[in-house]
Order: C-alpha cells, then sequence, then structure tokens
C-alpha cells in the first residue's frame, strides 16, 4: 500500500499554516505550550527531527532561565591570583584547558580582569621575566545572578564577549558564566577533549591509594567510597580536609578526617587542588 501525496500534502499544508498562524501577528499563541504543542505534533509528523525539535525547546526554555541557574560556581571557577609567579599560574593555565581566566586581587570578589591565554603565548616567547600580567588584562563585565539567559546570550553576541562574572545580591561574585554554558542549555552538552569526566576526579592506584580532585562533591565522595563524611559545612572534599588542618596546607601534608588520612598533592596559596587518600586499614577494594 502506497501513501496517498495528496493526504502527505494536505498533513503539511495543515502543519504549516497552523504554525503560520500561530506565529503571526494577528494569532499568536496564548503561551509556550501551546506553541511547543505545535511543534511536538510537527515532530510527530516528521517534519522535524528529535534534535531539532529539542533544540527548539531548550531555546524557548533559555527565556525563562537566570544566570544564577547555570553558572559556574565560585568554588569550582580556575582563577589566577595577580600577585602569582608565571611559574605558579601557568601549570594551572596548561591543566585546566580554559581559554579564559579571572584574575583576582586579594580575594574572589575583587576581580582585576580576565585573561585570554592566546594573549599568554607571545610573552611566553619571552621568557618568564617578560611577562607582565597587568598589562594582559582585559575589562570584565559583571553581571547580577538574576540576568536572563535569553538577554545575556544577545549581549554576548552583540558585545563579542565569551564571559561574565556574576554577582549576588551584596555585591560580592558567586561564579562565572560563558557563552558555552548557555548554548549548552539550547543544544545539550558540549564535550571537547579537555572536558573532565567525573570517574577522573577519583583516580586509584591501588587497593588503598586513590588521587582526588579537591572539588568532588562529599556526596559524591561518600557514594563512591561507602563514608558518612558531613556535608553540612562545606560542599567538596577539599574544603572538608582544609578544615582539619586549620591552615592552607602545602604539597606532602597529611591529616585524618575521622579514620582516612588525606596527603595533600597540589595546592596553590588559597586552596587544596589535588589530594591522596591513604586508606589506612579502611577496605576499599570495591571503591
Amino acid at each position: 500500500m502506497t501513501d496517498d501525496p495528496s493526504s502527505t500534502q494536505q498533513t503539511e499544508r495543515s502543519w504549516l499554516e497552523r504554525l503560520s498562524e500561530s506565529l503571526s501577528f494577528s494569532s499568536e499563541p496564548k503561551n509556550k505550550r501551546e506553541l511547543l504543542k505545535i511543534l511536538e505534533e510537527a515532530s510527530s509528523s516528521g517534519l522535524l527531527d528529535d534534535e531539532a525539535l529539542d533544540i527548539m525547546e531548550g531555546a524557548l526554555e533559555v527565556a525563562d532561565k537566570q544566570a544564577r541557574e547555570v553558572m559556574i560556581p565560585r568554588s569550582k571557577m580556575v582563577v589566577v591570583d595577580i600577585d602569582e609567579s608565571p611559574a605558579e599560574y601557568l601549570p594551572k593555565i596548561i591543566e585546566s584547558g580554559h581559554s579564559r581566566f579571572p584574575v583576582i586581587g586579594e580575594s574572589t570578589d575583587e576581580i582585576k580582569g580576565i585573561l585570554l591565554a592566546k594573549d599568554l603565548l607571545p610573552m611566553i616567547l619571552k621568557g618568564p621575566e617578560g611577562i607582565s600580567l597587568e598589562s594582559l588584562l582585559r575589562e570584565p563585565e559583571v553581571i547580577p545572578e538574576s540576568k536572563r539567559l535569553n538577554v545575556l546570550l544577545r549581549e554576548f553576541r552583540e558585545n563579542r564577549r565569551h564571559m561574565a562574572m556574576v554577582a549576588d545580591e551584596y555585591g560580592g561574585i558567586a561564579g562565572l558564566i560563558t557563552i558555552e554554558d548557555i548554548l549548552e542549555e539550547i543544544v545539550g552538552e558540549i564535550e571537547d577533549e579537555t572536558d573532565q569526566d567525573e570517574d577522573e576526579m577519583i583516580r586509584k592506584f591501588g587497593a588503598k591509594d586513590f588521587v582526588i580532585d579537591a572539588l568532588l562533591p562529599i556526596d559524591e565522595f561518600n557514594e563512591r567510597f561507602d563514608t558518612e563524611l558531613s556535608n553540612e559545612e562545606f560542599e567538596t572534599i577539599g574544603g572538608l580536609v582544609m578544615q582539619a588542618f586549620h591552615h592552607v596546607p602545602h604539597k606532602g601534608e597529611r591529616t585524618f578526617v575521622g579514620e582516612l588520612e588525606f596527603e595533600i598533592i597540589r595546592a596553590d596559596k588559597r586552596k587544596i587542588q589535588t589530594l591522596r587518600l591513604l586508606t589506612g586499614d579502611v577496605d576499599f577494594e570495591q571503591a
């Protein structure tokens, strides 16, 4: 049995007419739900594929979201301290794989500017002594947490910017947001070779030896190792270990959190970055 071409054309005309009417000034959709219903019908009829429908739905949802919902929180920002030497911040830049970095002063709330990794390349050729960090900084854009994503995306495009710092109601820095973060809300996750898999935050080097990213959430640590560490005061395992030291530790320092022993693998002047879990008598064979 063959399809009736006239029936197919009639269905297509019917949908196109309804979509045209819905988008016309004389008969706008009453709400997004009605518009989405038409788009879903178009997908069911084969006029839109599933991927196109997902993108359209994502584009419509972006208008209802604010910067605070998709920003990279302050605790996960990779920043450069204005007082750091090239030997201190270059390994951080290389390891992160990012292209833009907030440069801070005495605290994360004091944003000196934005550093583009590509701006460093000509300076590196001159050697560390030839790098003037302050001369490379670009003016930071600061937006409120309540900024609508559709508005921010338009501003990014108009101003040719790719990153903005997100300020909370008190004027402090709550996080940052990039144009990629917004686009991912529309088209889905955009992964590249620098993205870190969740499993890479915990690397196993033996039955009782694990190297852990300090930004690993305590909830995920508890789930992986079947522990019950408290997350009331801190969200990350690095924050919890920092509390046990009562100071910013240096590489090689060790401390205990309950029965668990941790050794610092890497830390800067403000926070722990990587640590080793030495489990001692605790058996984590299944972790």
